[in-house]
């Protein structure tokens, strides 16, 4: 490849670095989130599904929506800005087909499960056993929480190699 105009590659660094920033970021949320919150809400379910429970009861949606949205625009830029350096490019649609089969399995599966625990902990008739349902979600969440972090991993060398571009070597 020959080496492009540097304010192109200047931006297509920019927008990259600013997107694998972003998913470190998610990615710190979601192991913090893994490591101290879930184990908590499913290790006996009904009873510790009072960190739910209330007004002032945990509600991830918020922060989730608008981490994700900060980061699927970033994504996007990232691809459109690096669209001219075909081997950057093509790896990068490949981690963002990942990335969307996985938040996919988010919405579909995740998202309407955490809100169904919550509705379970705030309802009088909440005497529902889901215990095997909130241990399998927490399972799973490891396998997701995985896969995120190593598309984040993988985001790496593609930030070294136009870096490396820049520098001209």
């Amino acid at each position: 490849m020959n080496i492009m105009d540097t304010p192109y590659l200047l931006r297509a660094e920019t927008f990259l670095t600013l997107t694998t920033l972003i998913y470190f970021l998610m990615n710190g949320a979601q192991l913090f989130e893994t490591a101290v919150i879930v184990p908590k809400w499913t290790s006996a379910p009904q009873e510790s599904f009072q960190l739910f429970k209330g007004k002032y009861g945990l509600d991830f949606k918020p922060f989730w929506i608008t981490l994700h949205s900060v980061h699927e625009l970033s994504f996007i830029a990232a691809i459109v800005f690096c669209w001219k350096l075909e081997g950057i490019r093509n790896w990068l649609l490949i981690l963002f087909a990942i990335h969307f089969a996985v938040r996919v399995w988010t919405l579909v599966y995740f998202a309407p499960k955490i809100i169904e625990f919550q509705k379970i902990a705030n309802s009088p008739n909440g005497n529902v056993d889901v215990t095997d349902r909130a241990n399998r979600w927490r399972r799973l969440n490891y396998l997701r929480v995985s896969v995120f972090f190593a598309i984040s991993i993988a985001l790496l060398p593609l930030c070294v190699e136009l870096l490396n571009n820049i520098l001209g070597k």
